[in-house]
């Protein structure tokens, strides 16, 4: 499977698309961009997107998207976001180790953060694979009610 994948600054076009237009199946319907209002206002808002979010093309397609913030001097959180058609497709470990290989070429990084609900098992598998470990669970409210979250960290 070829996996070159392209890293470019969202355009507000873009982020439109997938805020209004990608929606997932069953449970992983908790992240479609319109389940949680302020997720949702923060995405579409230029100014409050800044320049954290990229999103990513293959073959001129948008297939989906990384936010990288910069928490502490050593570490990037990273979150993303695949196009719902392409979940569960095993795209997922190679749209993933793009995304790390970008993180730690433009922010020349040693540690590479990000969270997930502890539902989304099919993701934590290939965090897992990836070589991401489980330093913390935590509840969050989002999308109307609180969740359990993994933290997990890879070190570069």
């Amino acid at each position: 499977m070829d996996t070159h994948y392209i890293f470019k600054q969202i355009t507000q076009e873009q982020a439109e698309h997938i805020a209004y237009q990608w929606h997932y199946d069953g449970i992983y319907s908790f992240y479609d961009m319109e389940a949680d209002k302020e997720d949702l206002e923060e995405f579409l808002d230029s100014e409050m997107r800044g320049y954290f979010i990229f999103a990513v093309t293959k073959d001129n397609e948008l297939v989906g998207f990384f936010s990288f913030y910069k928490d502490d001097p050593d570490a990037i959180d990273i979150g993303l976001g695949m196009r719902p058609d392409l979940t569960g497709s095993g795209w997922g470990y190679s749209f993933l180790t793009s995304g790390i290989k970008f993180a730690r070429e433009k922010y020349q990084t040693s540690k590479i953060t990000l969270s997930v609900a502890t539902f989304n098992e099919r993701a934590i598998n290939v965090y897992r694979k990836f070589g991401f470990i489980e330093v913390e669970r935590f509840m969050q409210d989002t999308n109307g009610s609180s969740y359990e979250f993994l933290k997990m960290v890879y070190h570069c």
